[in-house]
């Protein structure tokens, strides 16, 4: 291994410091890497070394070969050493949960097929009429702030998940429960959304995560027995009564799958819906332009989805020895697939760090790419369509009313707090 091969421990360091995807230290470093070393070694204390995937090419390359480069021979995103050691010692697996994102083939496809025709534009159809029901409570409560609010806290969080849970089938009561334990889980790093406020070790942060997976396992087991009992028309009934090889689903395997339905399923779709509003508060002219022309709304939710990418990575391994660009990558090295980055990619979009809702062709990874491609993606795009159709007519101006926060993860992160001001048509 050539010495070029291994990037500076500053570069590393930034890549594992959840403060850093709160700032632009983030995205100079992405920027960074694509010019100097855009397929480089990071050997962060406390962390195994992994490869760093920062060009769209790369990125697309390793997600369309899922017999070379699997998902849960190692842990599906970056671990510290101690936290791994501690989850094999629990499950004898690398990763805490078994979701679709933490499978390969032939379990995958499998699982996947289970819910795959629920999330399909055909299915998602019959949702729309309810999905705009909400989406104008939704922007009632926006107006009734009277010209200024928290897009985050006011909007971005309660509308997806307000989808998601009545397609899954969660009562509305329960849905502050999901919020909070989805802020555990992906929020972790947070200090605001952390179990625990205080500076805490890889022993106590292990802990913690697997305490919110448990109280997630303690409730969706209810939901389960009712559904078993009772079936109904929504998604927790697929889920309880699925079978794979003629078996009900094992129960870290119903768990998962409930977990990242009732995670994914909203807290992406809340950091892409409030990273439109923020991106048109500080572009007028975007903000005109879409107005005048609402054909472009679909064009503004895939730039925000880009411009934001709320999955800031996922980790693969080899499973052979094989070249990637100029490099070679060994049997058992990891790989972290910097998603962010790819979307920024000068070789792929002209003026990516411009915010343009027309831009075309806008081939973004942020849902990934290949077989692990995100299954909710037709869902959150019509969740923010609907949105973007019944907000954006009634605004006349759209402008940032104070600091925006980003949360503090390395792994899912997205605005926190959007204060905005706008005034009415």
């Amino acid at each position: 291994m050539s010495p070029s091969t291994y990037l500076p421990a500053d570069i590393a360091a930034t890549l594992v410091n959840p403060a850093a995807y709160a700032d632009d230290r983030l995205h100079d470093t992405y920027r960074w890497l694509r010019a100097n070393n855009p397929l480089g070694i990071a050997r962060p204390e406390g962390f195994d070394p992994f490869w760093v995937v920062t060009k769209h090419a790369h990125i697309q390359a390793v997600s369309r070969q899922n017999e070379l480069f699997h998902n849960a021979d190692r842990p599906t995103t970056l671990t510290t050493k101690t936290v791994e050691q501690r989850t094999r010692k629990i499950t004898g697996t690398p990763n805490l949960v078994r979701s679709l994102v933490q499978m390969d083939a032939p379990d995958h496809p499998k699982y996947r097929a289970l819910t795959q025709s629920w999330f399909m534009p055909v299915n998602l159809g019959k949702f729309e009429a309810r999905v705009r029901t909400k989406a104008r409570g939704a922007v009632e409560r926006m107006m009734a702030h009277g010209g200024a609010c928290d897009f985050v806290a006011d909007v971005a969080l309660g509308y997806p998940l307000h989808v998601i849970m009545e397609i899954l089938g969660v009562p509305e009561a329960d849905e502050p429960r999901m919020l909070k334990l989805t802020q555990e889980l992906f929020g972790a790093q947070d200090p605001d959304t952390a179990r625990f406020r205080d500076t805490i070790g890889p022993e106590m942060f292990s802990a913690m995560i697997e305490a919110v997976v448990k109280d997630f396992g303690d409730y969706f087991a209810k939901i389960t027995a009712d559904r078993r009992a009772e079936p109904r028309d929504d998604l927790a009934t697929v889920i309880a009564n699925g079978k794979i090889n003629g078996d009900y689903l094992p129960e870290r395997d119903m768990t998962s799958y409930y977990m990242i339905v009732a995670t994914a399923g909203h807290d992406t779709t809340s950091s892409s819906t409030a990273g439109a509003i923020w991106a048109l508060a500080e572009n007028p002219e975007q903000f005109a332009k879409v107005k005048a022309n609402p054909e472009l709304i679909p064009g503004l939710v895939d730039e925000a989805i880009r411009w934001m990418t709320p999955v800031k990575h996922f980790m693969r391994s080899a499973t052979a020895d094989t070249d990637l660009g100029s490099r070679r990558i060994a049997k058992g090295d990891w790989l972290m697939l910097c998603y962010a980055s790819g979307n920024r990619d000068e070789e792929v979009f002209e003026e990516p760090f411009a915010f343009r809702c027309d831009r075309k062709p806008n081939r973004h990874v942020a849902f990934g790419y290949g077989a692990h491609l995100c299954l909710g993606q037709y869902l959150a795009k019509m969740e923010m369509r609907i949105l973007f159709e019944e907000l954006l007519p009634r605004l006349r101006s759209l402008a940032l009313d104070g600091e925006v926060k980003m949360t503090q993860a390395f792994f899912v992160n997205g605005p926190k707090k959007l204060p905005i001001r706008f005034e009415l048509n």
